[in-house]
């Protein structure tokens, strides 16, 4: 079974990039797109820690944005290329918005993950996501903003903090 999420943690951060777009500007998409991307992954890892988990997300697919959409209001356009969307996963989506809205629960989810099955002995750099400076902030204003991304996070924020073992009066 694979252990690749990469599309999953593509498609997630990117429908993270469009619900909550950056300040405009090359450096701040970029910063942006940075911190949704490690936020997605260390979701993705957390809500996956098997290879035989993200073995069956291979085969039975993550759900897709339509959810999400209909939550946020985000249009999709009728000519848009949208096969993308059919890998967002509702979930990992809602545990990044959690991630990028509260930095003590990203310290702990990426301490979680960070000798996972995933991480394949690596030392992963989320510093963008449990340590952002102030043009990360300035470029991910909406992305950072609890009460914005609330409706996405709180989805399935008690399941992140069961995943955790974070007491939920600790996290709100």
């Amino acid at each position: 079974m694979s252990a690749d999420l990469s599309s999953v943690i593509a498609a997630t951060a990117q429908w993270l990039l469009r619900a909550y777009p950056p300040e405009r500007g090359p450096l701040s998409g970029a910063l942006a797109e940075a911190q949704c991307r490690q936020a997605a992954t260390v979701a993705a890892w957390l809500r996956y820690p098997t290879e035989l988990d993200a073995g069956l997300l291979d085969v039975v697919g993550p759900g897709g944005s339509g959810r999400l959409d209909w939550l946020t209001g985000v249009d999709v356009a009728p000519d848009e290329d949208a096969a993308w969307r059919t890998w967002v996963d509702e979930v990992v989506a809602s545990w990044a918005a959690c991630l990028l809205a509260d930095r003590a629960l990203a310290v702990t989810a990426t301490a979680t993950v960070t000798g996972s099955v995933h991480a394949g002995g690596l030392a992963p750099d989320f510093r963008r996501l449990t340590d952002p400076d102030g043009r990360d902030h300035r470029a991910a204003v909406l992305l950072r903003h609890p009460d914005l991304l609330a409706p996405v996070a709180d989805l399935h924020r008690a399941d992140l903090l069961t995943r955790l073992g974070t007491p939920r009066a600790e996290a709100a």
